[in-house]
């Protein structure tokens, strides 16, 4: 290496290469960041064009950053969504599966209010009509 640089590479030049290193990975990580903020925000507002914001977020970083300000403003622009095929409570109803989808819930972890819930570790779920499960010493 020394005679294609013609000097020595010591420990010094290694930290500055680890520090370029650290720095450039710090970067695209803020920038990806950065850019999928509007679309979380919408996710938590339960805006209804979540994922598109989402998309136009990572997307519009990219070549200038007026697309990624649209998604912005657009993120907590108060919508009022109205669909004629489906009655009001249907309608939150799969707004709320949207959601879930969206934050990496599966339709089993959604209860019928559309929250979120926590599988329950460890316990032991009855079929319905079944008895419970007597010790033995119990039985007569």
């Amino acid at each position: 290496m020394e005679a294609l640089l013609g000097f020595k590479i010591d420990m010094w030049d290694y930290l500055t290469f680890l520090t370029l290193l650290l720095c450039t990975a710090a970067l695209v990580t803020a920038w990806i960041w950065l850019a999928g903020l509007p679309g979380r925000i919408a996710i938590e507002r339960k805006h209804p064009d979540a994922e598109a914001v989402k998309l136009l977020g990572y997307a519009g970083l990219l070549p200038t950053i007026y697309p990624w300000v649209q998604a912005f403003v657009w993120a907590f622009k108060p919508t009022d969504k109205i669909d004629i095929r489906r009655f009001p409570a249907e309608e939150a109803r799969a707004n709320e599966e949207e959601m879930a989808r969206l934050r990496g819930f599966s339709d089993k972890d959604v209860n019928k209010a559309g929250d979120p819930v926590e599988p329950a570790v460890g316990t032991d779920q009855k079929k319905e009509g079944e008895a419970a499960p007597t010790p033995e010493g119990d039985q007569q």
